[in-house]
């Protein structure tokens, strides 16, 4: 056993040095290159410049009509990830929010904000069609706030030359008998909501829960895509959107938006002609990244949550998969319940033709609509269901590819086809499709990498949260990378034995 442990451990230390030792290579030969860019002075250069924008946004919006210009936009999902792009020379500027902004650029000493905005606008919060009576009561309850002053203290706290200077807080006793007041946000907008110490902070969250308390319900803070949370609100899985949305035609299309509560602008990040100097890997970068704030925690709970989420889904996997599998194989055998096989088939063309992020959204949002059930548990099911497919043709061939003279050797002996099945076709079969359906394994580890689009915190979006509070996307990538190296690299040593063992017994 010890000997097993120390060549296992020696493969992990093995993998990691090669990886290491592949970035600091890369990083030294490449890691100062850009690509050379346009000269972005102002709104006239736009034309036949690509433009890096956050994916549904109003800056997204707006510069679309500069594509009958020749100019090129390049939507991200987050406004960090643009900027990257942009300090890489991919694109020639960022169109974003100006508080966002000028978040990125005190963390980035090689860019600069265009003086002259694009253009102005007021952010509103989004509430499903239908929900007059409700957009009513959060209209008034803004109206309140901001005749009271609240809301700008609450905006100035985050905002401007006093920062820090107001906290809001609950009034004490506040009955919230009225239900639960669920939010719909993207944290990952500095500084109207991002996450600070394990919990959601920003101009837009307090404002979500000053406005729970004056409805007398009690907040709960759903964290997505920026572009699922219309989606969300439309769909019912919250009761409001707020995340630093304008409302524009489009939107008001398919959403209801409450009065504005703040005024922002569209502005132009372009590269100031300095070179950051700052190195893609030193002890400073690893503190602010993972040490500060204790960030470490969002990639230990999202590791959790992906295991939790893996297991769970391969076991629902492998059930289904198995009973798929020989009812498929039993039907084409006997020839006997042509519609259960016509079903079966049905099924996995559906499953493995459709991708498995639309898999999981069509069952969140459409599905399970109206439930509230927990988002983990919505997660296990598209996972387990997709991952059914694949294992039934895997075992399925496994099964076919057992001579069929030993079945009717077992059934010329008296066996019945179950137990044909049980005691002789199957322990082969797995013993031949394992390295099969190890591969499966892994490969349903990696795909839990989408579970962000419906809110799960896993592995992949810990990793985005730290992106998104420092600013730096090589060590918090290359983090998240290894860690699913160094699963990968466990599964396949124990998957190994694992053979060793089924091929010893064999003999």
């Amino acid at each position: 056993m010890r000997n097993h442990s120390s060549k296992l451990t020696g493969r992990i230390i093995a993998v990691l040095f090669i990886v290491t030792t592949i970035i600091f290579t890369c990083t030294a030969c490449f890691g100062g290159d850009t690509e050379k860019t346009k000269e972005i002075t102002g709104e006239q250069d736009l034309k036949g410049a690509k433009i890096g924008v956050q994916l549904g946004t109003v800056g997204d919006t707006y510069v679309s009509d500069y594509k009958k210009d020749g100019a090129t936009v390049v939507q991200y999902n987050k406004g960090a990830d643009a900027v990257q792009a942009l300090k890489k020379g991919k694109v020639d500027c960022v169109v974003i929010d100006q508080q966002p902004a000028k978040a990125f650029v005190e963390e980035n000493q090689d860019l600069k904000i265009l003086e002259e905005p694009l253009t102005t606008e007021e952010y509103a919060i989004c509430i499903a069609k239908g929900k007059e009576d409700f957009l009513n009561k959060v209209n008034s309850a803004l109206e309140k706030l901001d005749k009271n002053g609240t809301l700008k203290k609450i905006e100035g706290n985050y905002i401007g030359d006093n920062k820090g200077s107001y906290q809001y807080k609950s009034p004490e006793n506040v009955n919230r008998s009225n239900g639960k007041l669920v939010v719909a946000t993207n944290a990952a907008f500095e500084p109207y909501e991002y996450v600070e110490g394990g919990k959601f902070v920003g101009v837009d969250m307090d404002i979500s829960q000053a406005i729970a308390d004056e409805l007398g319900m009690e907040l709960k803070i759903e964290d997505m895509e920026f572009d699922s949370i219309v989606t969300a609100v439309s769909s019912g899985k919250a009761d409001m959107g707020i995340a630093g949305m304008t409302v524009t035609e489009d939107r008001l299309k398919n959403i209801n938006f409450t009065e504005p509560y703040t005024t922002s602008y569209q502005v132009i990040i372009v590269p100031n002609g300095k070179s950051d100097t700052t190195a893609l890997i030193s002890g400073e970068k690893f503190i602010n990244d993972f040490i500060v704030d204790s960030r470490w925690q969002y990639i230990v709970q999202g590791l959790l949550t992906t295991l939790e989420i893996t297991v769970l889904a391969a076991l629902m996997g492998l059930v289904l998969g198995f009973l798929i599998a020989i009812g498929r194989v039993t039907c084409d055998n006997t020839g006997k319940c042509k519609i259960l096989n016509w079903l079966l088939k049905a099924y996995l063309t559906v499953i493995r033709g459709t991708p498995t992020m639309i898999q999981l959204l069509i069952i969140y949002y459409i599905i399970f609509a109206s439930s509230d059930i927990d988002k983990v548990i919505v997660a296990v099911i598209a996972f387990g269901l997709n991952s059914s497919a694949y294992i039934a043709e895997i075992v399925r061939s496994g099964i076919n590819s057992i001579d069929v003279g030993q079945f009717e050797a077992a059934r010329s002996l008296g066996f019945s086809y179950s137990q044909t099945m049980w005691n002789f076709i199957i322990p082969q079969a797995i013993r031949n499709v394992l390295p099969a359906l190890g591969n499966e394994l892994i490969v349903l580890l990696k795909e839990t990498s989408i579970s962000g689009y419906i809110g799960i915190m896993d592995l992949t979006r810990g990793g985005d949260y730290i992106r998104s509070r420092t600013y730096d996307a090589f060590l918090p990538l290359i983090l998240v990378a290894l860690v699913y190296l160094v699963i990968v690299v466990i599964l396949t040593a124990l998957l190994g034995k694992l053979e060793k063992r089924l091929k010893n017994d064999g003999r």
